[in-house]
């Protein structure tokens, strides 16, 4: 089990949770809603975000998403992992070799979904570069939150605000990241956790810590 009390032979095994999803799955509501129940259980948990997560990667975050920039396809891809290969060596590696506990919103598989898939740019093609941006590193367990695409898109309308320049994208940007990670998962079903992200936060909690539980 991932999942246990302070007191576990597992305490001090270091692990990395990604939490997935398109735009208005719930992803960052899961996030710090697992961070603290986990933590309830006497877990050391240390949340972080993709991009981001330390300065550099924070500056590359905020021109990404700039809607008033042009970025493209293959400078996308590019960004996205030189941010990764910063919080990789800054944080993440560090963390895991200390023994921590990591909870990570997005990694490299929202890569592979969405410049991979959606932008055309090949699912190996994209893998290839991130395993050179991570040296490699995996995560231990993905929660894959899955939802509709025009439910997504609806919940991202309805925060109201500047939509960003990923979340201007239309529908069918949406479905073929939600087909990429359909497949994702389903290659790997040993990593991934499919959760229904349509059912309320609460049961979606509950349903991530009983397959964390299980693993």
């Amino acid at each position: 089990m991932l999942v246990g009390g302070a007191g576990r032979p597992d305490s001090f095994r270091a692990v990395l949770i990604t939490v997935e999803g398109i735009d208005g799955a719930g992803k960052t509501t899961l996030v710090a809603a697992l961070a603290g129940a986990l933590r309830a259980r006497g877990r050391d948990v240390e949340v972080l975000r993709e991009p981001g997560g330390v300065e550099l990667s924070e500056r590359l975050r905020a021109l990404v998403k700039d809607p008033g920039l042009t970025v493209g396809a293959r400078a996308e891809a590019l960004v996205y992992a030189a941010a990764r290969a910063q919080l990789v060596e800054e944080r993440l590696r560090p963390l895991l070799a200390g023994g921590r506990w990591v909870l990570l919103d997005r990694f490299v598989d929202s890569s592979l979904a969405y410049q991979g898939a959606a932008r055309g740019l090949g699912v190996e093609a994209v893998r290839a570069l991130n395993a050179f941006a991570t040296g490699g590193l995996r995560p231990d367990r993905t929660l894959l939150l899955r939802v509709e695409p025009r439910v997504g898109l609806a919940r991202v309308g309805g925060r109201g605000g500047q939509e960003d320049r990923i979340e201007r994208e239309r529908e069918a940007f949406w479905l073929a990241c939600a087909r990429a990670y359909d497949a994702l998962a389903a290659a790997e079903p040993e990593r991934w956790v499919v959760i229904d992200a349509a059912q309320p936060p609460e049961r979606v909690l509950e349903e991530a810590l009983a397959q964390l539980d299980a693993a």
